[in-house]
């Protein structure tokens, strides 16, 4: 249990037994972002008006594309979500 995360079932699907990836800009093999001992503010940002999400590392941008954090259906989502007024977090 001391490992567990609570995720969609989207980014656990793609996530798996992975532990690192490929991060797509320098291409170096490097570890996943890791939500028990790293705090999200300080590696991501919304960006386009909070429809998607940014890395600010290589860890980051590495969980962005094994997460597929950016999918089309996740936009979509998401820019409904700030036509609600419930999006992007606090």
């Amino acid at each position: 249990l001391d490992n567990l995360c609570l995720s969609c079932w989207h980014c656990n699907n793609h996530k798996h037994q992975a532990t690192d990836a490929i991060d797509p800009e320098t291409t170096e093999k490097v570890p996943l972002f890791n939500p028990r001992t790293q705090v999200w503010s300080a590696h991501f940002e919304w960006i386009d008006q909070g429809i998607r999400i940014k890395g600010k590392t290589a860890i980051d941008r590495a969980t962005i594309g094994r997460l597929k954090m950016n999918q089309d259906r996740f936009v979509i989502a998401r820019h409904n979500w700030i036509n609600s007024g419930t999006h992007p977090p606090q």
